[in-house]
């Protein structure tokens, strides 16, 4: 069958993803048991299970992994011969934020003007209905799958507890495959067909201050008693130089980034900036997202503005991210980071630095069989030629199965861009690219069978 047959399966498959991705964003699956129940995450699991069953997939199983989730599993052989190709996404989410911020409700899939928003409708549960809507267009088309085929839903990577990388790694053999499909980042933009050719790794590290042995009157003690807050404020400014850079010791800031550039232009739309604010950092937006390490600040424990008192205050407590870019070995920074932090706490104030996660950055290998048939899919797809960026987020799994399958080739794709806003408010994601990348996978599928040698 051509390339128009299985587009028009696709097409006619479209309001089908559209009903599962609404009954997938209803489940609230953060894994965090602090925030939503437990049980939520279980019913996706459960979902997805049931689903990747329904289209005739076996082995279906609920993993428990060392962290406490669950991870779906399934497969199906293929012909005799054929490669094996794993496909990867995940079904727990983000917390919704600021729920007064969604102009619908999170866990609803609305659509407005042209796009599907809710929670997790691009990241990641829209992946999800990119593989099941590929697999079921070649089903219809094909009368079944080309590969042999694995997949794994996990059920933790918003939280970064590593569960699946530790089952994986306890159970060696079972994500083994030829080609890896990491359905997990997205085009960079709209319309132009692109695979994510190398992760920034991650760390967080909390850092908590105490100076007093409680909270005193500010007008009292204020001036001559060490406030906590003013402490970490003044901390935490120590992180960035005066054009935003990391100021670091043994975090190189000025690498650059060769590969397709984006405009800076364009990224402050993208990012919505607001009139008259400048970007932070110096060299081209590529080279700050994708080539050199970034800092922030996720949190800071103080007291709300509602509410506060007259008060200097005897804690403070943060919580900051740092990403790196490929070629910076992950505890190197970590100690460079923690070390920072130590050595700049103001005024002698007690202090407490705990690296609680951490992932390597990943560089894809992009010259393999699995690549080419990548490249022709998407033309198809697209009627535009393959792109390769960077992407400034993480995804610690990939190293992992880098170590267990050195051969396997490892793509990242899509239906994520950078208007989908996902973690942020009023996630959403554009019908149109959730089309043409399940039609993607699918002609990959078909090509990458002919193309691998058996």
């Amino acid at each position: 069958m051509t390339q128009q047959h299985l587009a028009a399966a696709v097409r006619t498959l479209m309001p089908r993803a559209k009903a599962d991705l609404a009954e997938l964003v209803a489940f609230p699956s953060v894994a965090d048991p602090r925030q939503f129940p437990v049980e939520e995450c279980r019913k996706a699991a459960r979902w997805v299970a049931d689903a990747l069953a329904a289209e005739g997939l076996t082995g279906v199983q609920l993993l428990d992994t060392p962290d406490g989730t669950q991870s779906v599993y399934a497969e199906l052989p293929g012909p005799a011969g054929a490669p094996t190709v794993l496909l990867y996404s995940h079904y727990d989410v983000q917390p919704p934020l600021d729920e007064a911020g969604w102009h619908s409700p999170p866990f609803e899939l609305t659509e407005r003007d042209g796009r599907w928003y809710g929670r997790g409708a691009a990241d990641c549960k829209g992946n999800i209905l990119m593989h099941l809507t590929a697999l079921r267009a070649l089903r219809e088309v094909d009368g079944g799958l080309p590969v042999g085929l694995k997949v794994i839903v996990e059920g933790s990577e918003e939280q970064g507890t590593g569960g699946l990388e530790r089952y994986a790694e306890a159970h060696p053999d079972l994500l083994a495959a030829d080609a890896i499909v990491i359905g997990d980042t997205g085009n960079f933009a709209p319309g132009l067909p692109t695979v994510t050719a190398s992760l920034r790794g991650m760390t967080v590290i909390e850092v908590a201050l105490t100076t007093l042995a409680g909270n005193l009157h500010s007008g009292a003690f204020g001036g001559a008693a060490p406030d906590a807050l003013q402490a970490m404020v003044r901390l935490l400014a120590t992180l960035h130089d005066e054009h935003g850079d990391v100021a670091v010791a043994g975090l190189t800031a000025d690498q650059v980034w060769t590969g397709v550039q984006y405009d800076e232009a364009q990224f402050r739309a993208d990012a919505k900036v607001l009139d008259g604010v400048a970007l932070t950092g110096t060299g081209t937006v590529a080279d700050r997202l994708w080539a050199r390490p970034s800092v922030t600040v996720l949190g800071i424990d103080a007291p709300p503005v509602i509410g506060a008192t007259s008060s200097v205050q005897a804690s403070a407590k943060a919580l900051v991210s740092l990403r790196i870019p490929p070629g910076m070995e992950l505890k190197a920074a970590q100690q460079a980071l923690a070390a920072h932090l130590e050595a700049a706490v103001p005024w002698g104030a007690q202090a407490s630095v705990t690296v609680l996660s951490g992932g390597e950055a990943f560089d894809a290998d992009t010259t393999g069989p699995a690549y080419e048939a990548m490249g022709q899919a998407m033309r198809e797809a697209f009627g535009r030629e393959m792109v390769a960026s960077g992407e400034g987020g993480s995804i610690p799994l990939c190293n992992t199965l880098r170590t267990l399958y050195p051969q396997a080739e490892i793509i990242l794709i899509g239906v994520e861009d950078p208007t989908t806003q996902i973690h942020a408010v009023n996630e959403s994601v554009d019908p149109q690219e959730l089309e043409r990348m399940a039609l993607t996978e699918a002609l990959f599928l078909r090509a990458y069978a002919r193309l691998r040698p058996a």
